[in-house]
């Protein structure tokens, strides 16, 4: 859930873009703030073209759920900061006595928020959990993002209640951005997602049922190559590439090469509106 790790940016990673013109979505990904790794894996996640089809534009008001790490966040804040927007950041709720790792792991978001702040500007740090209360003030969000966390909250019961809080975050006309492992048509849909994906059908039932109105959907990440049969769920491939059941010791000796050669999941990109 914490997302992908960051290593530690240069010295002067606080300073934004040298002024070559208006920052844009293209500039803020090709930031050196962020890591190496990182920026590998915009070959699968596509974050300049998936925003560009969300309809971020300067100045807006984003809510992004459960940012872990900050993957995204090393690119909304920086747009956001220097275009004159706001960036609430959902973390995990930290005060579950069940959860004492989440503490730890928004302690370190925050800390490398205030680390770059004139580069981050002032995200404001919420919470989104099963007790937790808004993520953002009621009307106030132009967009709202779900990256790749919707099974976990259908492993702790927690989608129909991130789907509520979206909706009451957005102003009307608003938008809710997803991207998420996109399981097998025509399968049961597993409600705790066990394995990591989610059928396409059931993401847009659930937006619907909440609210939400389909406004269009992208393959901007899928992958065909996904077969999404393998031992460990989603989290065999890349960039987790797990060898044993999650909790449990790494398998020395699992072969990890048919499993890379996938590369990283198929996954949705769907685009839902709060009805005006």
């Amino acid at each position: 859930m914490a997302g992908c790790g960051r290593k530690d940016a240069k010295p002067d990673a606080d300073k934004p873009p040298a002024k070559t013109g208006p920052m844009t979505l293209a500039t803020a990904a090709k930031g050196d703030w962020r890591s190496p790794a990182d920026r590998a894996r915009d070959v699968w996640r596509h974050p300049v073209e998936s925003l560009e089809f969300w309809g971020l534009k300067p100045g807006q008001t984003v809510v992004e759920f459960w940012p872990g790490a900050g993957w995204y966040t090393d690119i909304l804040a920086p747009y956001l900061a220097a275009t004159g927007g706001k960036l609430y950041a959902a973390s995990l709720q930290t005060n579950l006595p069940d959860d004492p790792a989440a503490k730890a792991a928004v302690e370190e978001y925050q800390r490398k928020l205030a680390d770059k702040k004139k580069l981050y500007g002032d995200v404001v740090v919420t919470a989104f959990g099963p007790t937790s209360g808004p993520v953002a003030p009621a009307g106030s969000a132009d967009l709202v993002l779900f990256l790749r966390n919707l099974h976990n909250w259908m492993a702790a019961g927690l989608a129909e209640k991130a789907f509520r809080e979206a909706l009451i975050a957005l102003k009307p006309g608003g938008v809710l951005g997803v991207e998420e492992h996109r399981g097998e048509p025509g399968r049961v849909q597993d409600l705790l997602a066990a394995d990591g994906y989610v059928q396409q059908a059931y993401v847009i039932e659930m937006a619907r049922e909440t609210g939400f109105v389909l406004a269009g959907e992208s393959e901007i990440n899928a992958n065909p190559k996904d077969t999404k049969d393998h031992p460990f769920g989603v989290w065999t491939l890349p960039p987790t590439r797990l060898s044993a059941p999650r909790g449990e010791p790494a398998e020395p000796g699992f072969d990890h090469a048919k499993y890379d050669a996938i590369g990283e999941s198929d996954r949705m990109t769907l685009k839902f509106v709060k009805p005006r």
